[in-house]
């Protein structure tokens, strides 16, 4: 059965790279200032914990989902696909067509880089609705926010705006926090996804300080 957050938990199926990263952090911002809870396999380190198993644990206690299908292709000679992001997205779907109860509810995105591309090897999604970030952070707040006021029914404000807060309003104040905390520069510039996602759920309880 979910759990009681099951409502609000979306979980994020992404590369968790350092290229990646920028689009993830404001995905995350964007999940985060809409009221709602993101959920990574990254949010707990137990090395004794099985990764599958968790996974599933997660997409179970989620009734939404973003699966960015953008980082799966191949980069050079030889190189295997990256099957990860495909596979959780087919689990998810698992879920939600042979669950019974809330699950049979549940809502999912899925991103792309490029129009059309994964249809070269997942084309079984022809005729799903990708949606587009063209590996822009501004464009992938807009995707993730027009999806979540369709499907979830919720009011919010535009989505120049929700870049807008989190470009200028929140980096500068966790800029300036951990500047003032003995963080340098380079500490900043390296700061782990998993614990911005902290200070961004502080920046929200803390009523969006400047």
């Amino acid at each position: 059965m979910p759990n009681g957050r099951f409502e609000t938990n979306i979980f994020i199926n992404c590369p968790f790279d350092d290229e990646y990263a920028p689009i993830l952090q404001a995905v995350l911002f964007c999940v985060i200032y809409m009221g709602f809870n993101p959920r990574l396999s990254t949010e707990r380190a137990d090395s004794a914990e099985n990764r599958l198993s968790k996974i599933v644990t997660l997409i179970q206690e989620s009734k939404y989902s973003i699966h960015d299908l953008s980082r799966c292709q191949a980069e050079v000679v030889g190189e295997h696909f990256r099957l990860n992001m495909p596979f959780e997205l087919g689990i998810d779907y698992g879920c939600r067509e042979f669950l019974a109860g809330d699950h049979a509810d549940k809502k999912i995105l899925i991103l792309e880089t490029e129009r059309y591309r994964y249809q070269a090897a997942i084309s079984d999604l022809s005729g799903c609705d990708i949606k587009m970030h063209s590996d822009d952070p501004q464009k992938a707040i807009r995707q993730v926010r027009n999806w979540l006021v369709s499907e979830a029914g919720i009011a919010a404000n535009g989505a120049s705006d929700i870049y807008g807060k989190y470009t200028a309003d929140f980096q500068e104040w966790h800029y300036e926090k951990q500047l003032a905390n003995g963080f340098s520069e380079e500490d900043i510039q390296d700061y782990p996804t998993a614990e911005l996602l902290s200070e961004m759920k502080l920046w929200m309880q803390e009523g969006n300080p400047l």
